[in-house]
């Protein structure tokens, strides 16, 4: 086995000592293994092992982001991306989130929230695209009373302000708050290791997500190379159908060959059917897919009383791949 990156870590233990540990990349044979070793022979741990090199970097990333953030320091520095967010005493946006959700008002939070609630089923939307639950703690720790101060709250921004501005201080002017406005005094007010704390752990968060769409990535190649189908993949997956057509689009772009997925689903489509929906993409364009479907299938399909309408639109989704690969293909 070849080792090809090794550092070491320091951390400062509970009676002054210093502690360490080796943070190694190792490869053999195509297979890489990152290994993290402490003090003591039991503190090795294997955090990944295999051939993807872009999920071996986002493992390695990932648990550097967990030791650092319980303390250790690394030896050679600039492991993880954008360390200048830590330099300089940070930056005072990160701060105010940081603060905001470390001392929310549970009360107020818990009132905003089931305003989100309302405005996100009046809107036929998802909760977070309404507002996150960052920016709710942030407005349940400041307690904005005027415009001017919920526009303080980052990423607020004025589409949100224009569209449910009003109703949001409706709810906070029934609150007193402990602290003002600017909110540049949270640079003070903030404890330096709870915020490099809570910087890594947003860091960590990151790359636990990345590893989790890796993740998902691999199983679904796998999938669609077993011949499952758009309804298996689901159950394979456990994404929302949405979701799932987007991670095949991309997966499309990305240069994955998804044309014997296309194949079997378009099966179930009636050739003639088939050259219908290909002439409507060639006469409307593949931009936006309820005119194609509208002019193949008609009214009634479309407010549902006919065939399936998820299922048409992801069989319409993958016909479009092949349509646009074909389009392409002419280009070039």
């Amino acid at each position: 086995m070849q080792v090809v990156f090794l550092n070491t870590f320091e951390k400062v233990g509970t009676d002054r000592g210093v502690e360490q540990a080796q943070l190694s990349i190792c490869e053999q044979n195509g297979v890489w293994s990152v290994i993290w070793t402490g003090s003591a022979p039991e503190e090795q741990s294997v955090w990944f092992e295999g051939g993807s090199w872009e999920e071996m970097i986002t493992a390695f990333r990932h648990g550097v982001a967990v030791r650092m953030g319980k303390g250790y320091t690394p030896i050679i520095d600039g492991m993880l991306e954008d360390r200048r967010s830590l330099d300089d005493n940070g930056s005072l946006y990160s701060m105010i989130q940081c603060y905001g959700e470390t001392n929310q008002n549970e009360a107020i939070f818990e009132a905003l929230r089931e305003w989100r609630r309302r405005a996100a089923v009046a809107a036929k939307k998802s909760a977070y695209l309404v507002a996150t639950n960052r920016m709710l703690w942030m407005i349940s720790s400041y307690v904005p009373q005027q415009a001017e101060e919920l526009l303080q709250i980052p990423g607020w921004g004025e589409t949100r302000q224009a569209a449910y501005g009003e109703e949001v201080l409706a709810i906070t002017q029934k609150f007193e708050r402990q602290t003002h406005f600017p909110l540049d005094w949270v640079a003070e007010a903030l404890d330096p290791k709870q915020y490099t704390g809570w910087i890594y752990k947003q860091k960590e968060n990151k790359y636990k997500t990345l590893m989790d769409r890796q993740h998902q990535k691999r199983a679904l190649l796998q999938a669609i190379a077993e011949g499952k189908t758009i309804e298996e993949l689901l159950a394979e997956v456990e994404l929302p159908r949405r979701d799932l057509m987007d991670r095949i689009e991309k997966l499309e772009t990305e240069g994955y060959d998804m044309e014997p997925l296309i194949e079997r689903e378009l099966s179930q489509i009636p050739p003639v059917e088939q050259q219908q929906l290909w002439d409507a993409l060639l006469t409307i364009g593949d931009r936006y897919l309820k005119p194609v479907l509208h002019q193949v299938y008609g009214e009634e399909t479309m407010q549902g009383r006919g065939k399936p309408i998820d299922l048409l639109y992801d069989r319409l989704r993958l016909l479009r791949l092949r349509y646009r690969r074909t389009k392409s293909n002419q280009v070039s």
